[in-house]
């Protein structure tokens, strides 16, 4: 983050193709019609129960308003590293500490475009545990919600599935490795 006459300005991590750091831009200015691809987080945040927290994006947010996805979303800053932003962006948008923070897709990639923004980033995925209950920063987060895996995994595949498209595709990887199955200490046939 830099400071521009005493504001906070966010600024995102540049990437070549192969997902190497090339420069920065500030966050405001990185996502619209053409986005240069750029370093990104998701984590998801399970209870004790083994139930995820699920979000609601704010309603003025730019990219994907009111749209449900996974616990936290967001960009590392330039030298921050991935984990280090998923444990602040915890704390800022839901005010809950991550605890046995895991990486799960370190190379997660993906493309999508909606009302003419789109996002291009690589984006490792996190899973983490918390009991806490979510205080939403309601210019980040309309709703956050406490749901089965299961439920959230049909939500996700529906064929006119409603869920951010990045949560979608991370799902159906989450799935295939049985990552969420190990985080959680059960196996697949539970």
């Amino acid at each position: 983050m830099s400071s521009l006459d005493g504001a906070v300005v966010e600024q995102v991590v540049l990437l070549t193709p192969d997902g190497t750091p090339c420069g920065v831009a500030d966050k405001a200015s990185v996502h619209g019609e053409v986005t240069p691809y750029h370093l990104a987080f998701s984590c998801y945040v399970f209870d004790r129960d083994g139930r995820l927290l699920v979000t609601r994006r704010a309603l003025d947010k730019p990219t994907w308003p009111g749209v449900w996805t996974n616990s936290c979303c967001g960009h590392p800053g330039p030298g921050e590293d991935p984990a280090a932003a998923v444990v602040r962006r915890l704390d800022q948008e839901l005010g809950i500490t991550a605890e046995d923070l895991t990486l799960a897709l370190p190379d997660f990639s993906y493309r999508a475009s909606f009302r003419g923004v789109e996002e291009y980033e690589l984006c490792p995925v996190f899973l983490a545990r918390s009991d806490a209950a979510p205080v939403p920063d309601p210019s980040e987060v309309a709703d956050a919600v406490w749901r089965s895996w299961d439920d959230f995994v049909a939500a996700a595949t529906a064929p006119e599935s409603q869920i951010s498209p990045w949560a979608q595709e991370q799902v159906r990887a989450l799935i295939a490795g049985g990552h969420v199955e190990t985080f959680l200490g059960r196996s697949r046939e539970d």
